[in-house]
């Protein structure tokens, strides 16, 4: 892991596409990972030829989903978009149950009906589908899927052309961890590497992470089980933060980049 990638979403308040790439080269890095609604902000087209100007490419690509009642609708042009990009990726995300009186074993039902479709459509666009497990406390309304055991299940049963991302927020709590970070490393299927940190307390489930360091997940320990898996892709920094986004997102940038470097060893003073 010599890479560092910073996901937009860590300086999206204050810093809008062009912006943000602009910051990372300035940092010298030359993988980004990107949102769909910032595209729409600044125009596909300016979005393009920044990354062009920069040579700059796309790690992972947000997102398909939520999934709703119209179903597949956005979910092909997405995926146009994302090749357009060069995406090596791009996120599934299923939402939470459709309406009141529907069970979670519907809801399952439904989703992993929804990502099979997908994943033919993947194939035909060249794409990779991601699937990224989020916290339970997030199974209401935002997921489906909230274990690495789920995740791996899953892409047993679809096959070719969709894996994983493993996101430290979301998974450090799990004691099969080691054991499903093995098994998808034996598939071939992590796809990616988020880092940041859980804080104690944590004041809200969604806009509260931390800085690497700066809570109680074991990072080290959890680097370390990727490398045994076979993971030598880049460490991505996605750290959704009221605090972080109200900073400079320079200064932001800089702090991860410095803490990925003495925490993963990865990017600059690796």
């Amino acid at each position: 892991m010599s890479d560092v990638v910073i996901n937009h979403a860590t300086v999206r308040e204050r810093a809008d596409m062009l912006a943000f790439l602009d910051l990372c080269a300035q940092r010298g890095l030359t993988e980004v990972s990107i949102w769909g609604n910032e595209i729409d902000r600044v125009g596909e087209e300016a979005a393009l030829a920044a990354l062009a100007r920069h040579d700059m490419r796309v790690a992972g690509y947000n997102r398909i989903g939520p999934f709703t009642a119209d179903g597949l609708s956005r979910a092909e042009a997405e995926l146009a978009r994302a090749a357009r990009f060069g995406a090596d990726h791009v996120f599934v995300f299923t939402g939470g149950l459709a309406r009141r009186g529907e069970t979670l074993a519907e809801a399952r039902d439904r989703a992993e009906a929804v990502i099979a479709d997908l994943l033919d459509m993947a194939r035909a666009a060249g794409v990779t589908l991601a699937l990224e497990p989020l916290h339970p406390m997030l199974m209401g309304d935002r997921t489906m899927i909230a274990s690495l055991t789920h995740a791996n299940d899953l892409c047993d049963r679809l096959g070719a052309g969709i894996g994983v991302v493993i996101d430290v927020h979301h998974l450090w709590w799990d004691d099969r961890l080691p054991a499903e970070i093995a098994r998808a490393g034996r598939a071939g299927r992590i796809l990616g590497f988020h880092v940041n940190d859980w804080l104690v307390p944590t004041r809200h489930l969604l806009t509260d992470r931390g800085m690497m360091g700066d809570g109680v997940i074991d990072l080290p320990g959890i680097a370390a089980m990727m490398r045994a898996a076979g993971y030598n892709g880049p460490v991505e920094v996605e750290i959704f933060s009221a605090d972080w986004w109200a900073r400079d997102p320079g200064e932001v940038m800089d702090t991860a980049l410095a803490r990925c470097a003495r925490i993963f060893g990865a990017g600059r003073g690796a």
